[in-house]
């Protein structure tokens, strides 16, 4: 096994737990080294600092798997997931209620790599390095081994295998032709076609706060701006709100969320529109009671970061101006390069430009099931702000 050595002053994190050894913190690499192939990461000493994959021409070449020598391949990947499926049991996942979650959560799991979501008795995977995508039928045996699906689905990211090198096997990798992804969320019903692209298919990230929607809800006029298919509406029409304004501008996704409303009985309370969510706010002042903008990532690298932050305070202005004074509005960010922090200062400086005062009353976060590391922050991938506005300033 090649041996990459580190530079001085770029040991701590890895010593401490981070799971990326980023390439600048390199030294040398004592020989010729395959794409995907193992790796042993030590510090200037020699001292064993873990063991992962290496990606050439990456600027994360290597991720932490082990931080004991052995082998990265079958045995490791059924420990892995073995110790996910515990710890989603342990959080009452999967119940009665909700069958459809996270079920690995890459670095968060100790699988720097590996995303894997649940719908019921269908998997969802994505696989985002060059190592694991070597040892990809090694992978599919292992989950096969815990989970014993009935069909596992590949939907790497197109964008984040070319980052790493290899062609995705995008589409069914293993058991059953199925067309529609389908689980219980919190007592809700969906049917996701395969035909909808985003992510896995679905964001169980924003559960937590879905249900915390709910009862907020009552007797409001509710905005779901960037609704997808309307899982947020949906808890707010059980909420008992007054009325709830869905937007998403693909029609196919409409179309969906449409369904799935009818299916639930709400068709009174909820209204599904495609349009543009930044229009439809800048065109309603002060019309919502409730508003909740949930916007795609907008910053998927740090070099975006900027111009995220530019979208994030419009899209706050937006928001906030369409909240009636003394009610509620919910910003949310996806995106990892994105800090608590620099979201608070963007949505600052939206309520200054619509000019009134933004009050924060809570803090939300991915749910339990998207578990992050003590030692990567960078986990910790969403954050959203409830928020009260306090009239004109």
């Amino acid at each position: 096994m090649i041996t990459v050595r580190l530079r001085a002053g770029h040991v701590q994190p890895l010593w401490a737990g981070h799971p990326w050894v980023y390439a600048q913190a390199i030294e040398t690499l004592d020989g010729e080294v395959e794409p995907g192939a193992e790796v042993r990461v030590v510090d200037p000493r020699g001292n064993l600092l873990g063991v992962g994959y290496y990606t050439p021409d990456s600027a994360i070449p290597v991720r932490i798997l082990s931080r004991t020598e052995r082998s990265l391949g079958y045995e490791l990947f059924v420990e892995r997931l073995t110790e996910a499926k515990s710890l989603r049991e342990a959080l009452g996942l999967p119940d009665g209620n909700t069958t459809g979650y996270r079920a690995v959560h890459a670095e968060g799991d100790r699988f720097p790599g590996l995303i894997v979501d649940r719908f019921d008795d269908v998997l969802a995977i994505q696989i985002l390095t060059r190592g694991l995508f070597e040892r990809r039928a090694e992978l599919l045996r292992a989950l096969n081994e815990v989970y014993h699906p009935r069909a596992i689905l590949d939907r790497t990211p197109p964008a984040a295998a070319q980052l790493e090198g290899f062609a995705p096997s995008h589409g069914l990798a293993s058991g059953q032709e199925i067309t529609a992804l389908r689980f219980r969320e919190r007592g809700f019903d969906y049917e996701i076609p395969l035909t909808l692209g985003q992510k896995t298919g679905y964001y169980f990230d924003q559960r937590p706060l879905r249900a915390r929607i709910e009862t907020l809800a009552a007797g409001r006029d509710v905005l779901d701006a960037f609704g997808y298919v309307g899982a947020f509406g949906l808890h707010a029409a059980r909420g008992v709100a007054n009325s709830v304004h869905v937007v998403e501008n693909n029609p196919f996704v409409v179309e969906v969320g449409e369904q799935l409303t009818k299916a639930h009985g709400y068709e009174r309370v909820i209204r599904h529109e495609k349009a543009d969510a930044k229009q439809v706010m800048a065109a309603n002042p002060g019309r919502y009671d409730l508003v909740i903008a949930d916007p795609p990532r907008l910053a998927p690298t740090k070099k975006k970061l900027r111009a995220a932050l530019d979208g994030y305070t419009q899209i706050a202005a937006l928001a906030l101006s369409a909240t009636k004074p003394g009610g509620l509005t919910v910003i949310c960010s996806c995106s990892s390069a994105v800090d608590l922090t620099s979201l608070s200062r963007a949505v600052a400086t939206g309520a200054a430009q619509a000019r009134v005062d933004a009050v924060v009353l809570e803090r939300h976060f991915q749910g339990p099931d998207h578990p992050v590391l003590a030692a990567h922050p960078e986990g910790l991938y969403l954050k959203s702000l409830l928020l009260t506005v306090r009239g004109a300033l």
